[in-house]
């Protein structure tokens, strides 16, 4: 805790038993089939120690890119502990409201971080100008957990600058249609991408993403990654979800993962609640009046939504809400809490 927010809060703490979980950003209650399978068929390997060759090999082919350009990671939370342990010293800056892990792993690192705040009053897009000029290490998500808000890459562009690193959290861009302003194809002097595959694919519990940078930058990452960071099934994992099939059934997840988005923000506005920015990913920032109040009656009806006080500018009143296919539940609770 940074003594304001409570930076190493998430989602998981807010579920329990019996409670719809609308509060993780896990799009699948359990990984397909196919992807169990594969998952199963490596059990017998666990007594070797594991080896990414393969994993690097399909994520950089999924991607069009060289695989001097990927680093895969235990998740995309170990990748901002590296580049907090690596680059941490370039004088840091965090947009946000975000995802706090990045800040949390610059000041466990022991870092000064910076933040550049974003506005509910214009949807909190973000503007260049709202990151100090000397920042040496920029973080930005994009879609933006908590906001669901997509930056254009012009704009995300605007933000490089000689002898800057941007980061760029596109951990949920596979879950829009598309993936639309997306920087990972493409090697950019001073870009950092880092991706998630836990979320698409329902595997949370197994930490599997990875880092696309310029090689002297995964050089530098990989310098300090603990030895056999990515286990033998995330590994598997990475090659499975980077596969051509694997890419097209994450495309028409993310069609229909749109649609329900659509559905739920209409149902919201009907209901008169104040919805964050035009949102693009699997989840919905809203703000209603007393809003610590309608989230805990939410639990005591049944559902858990993740609180908004923990990401730096917001308070009480806003909550994330995870977007799933029938939501109709829920906005008749909430509607009952208005």
């Amino acid at each position: 805790m940074d003594g304001e927010y409570d930076l190493l809060h998430h989602g998981d703490r807010e579920v329990g038993d019996g409670l719809v979980d609308l509060a993780v950003n896990v799009r699948l209650p359990e990984p397909p089939e196919w992807l169990r399978r594969e998952l199963a068929a490596c059990l017998a390997d666990l007594a070797a120690y594991p080896d990414a060759g393969r994993a690097i090999e399909a994520i950089a082919a999924r991607h069009g890119r060289d695989p001097a350009d990927v680093l895969p990671t235990a998740g995309a939370a170990e990748a901002f502990t590296l580049l907090a342990t690596a680059f941490g010293a370039r004088n840091a800056a965090v947009v946000h409201p975000q995802f706090t892990e990045p800040e949390a792993a610059l000041r466990a690192a022991g870092h000064r971080v910076r933040r550049a705040q974003l506005s509910a009053a214009d949807g909190f897009v973000l503007k260049p100008d709202a990151v100090p000029a000397d920042a040496g290490l920029v973080f930005v998500g994009n879609p933006t957990n908590p906001t669901s808000v997509l930056h254009p890459a012009a704009t995300l562009r605007q933000l490089c600058a000689p002898g800057r690193l941007l980061v760029v959290d596109e951990a949920f861009l596979d879950a829009v249609p598309g993936e639309p302003e997306s920087l990972a194809p493409q090697r950019l002097p001073g870009v950092v991408v880092v991706r998630s595959l836990t979320k698409t694919w329902g595997i949370a519990g197994l930490r599997a993403g990875y880092v696309l940078a310029e090689p002297e930058v995964i050089a530098r990452l990989r310098a300090v990654q603990p030895p056999w960071s990515v286990s033998t099934p995330a590994a598997v994992a990475m090659v499975a979800c980077s596969s051509p099939r694997a890419v097209e059934e994450s495309s028409r997840l993310a069609g229909a993962g749109e649609r329900d988005l659509a559905a739920l923000v209409s149902g919201l506005r009907e209901l008169g609640v104040e919805v964050a920015g035009a949102p693009r990913a699997p989840f919905v920032l809203v703000r209603v009046p007393d809003g610590a109040r309608v989230r805990l009656a939410l639990r005591e009806a049944g559902y858990a939504v993740r609180r908004g006080d923990t990401f730096p500018g917001l308070d009480g009143d806003w909550f994330r809400i995870a977007v799933r296919h029938d939501m109709s539940g829920f906005l008749a609770a909430l509607c009952d809490l208005l």
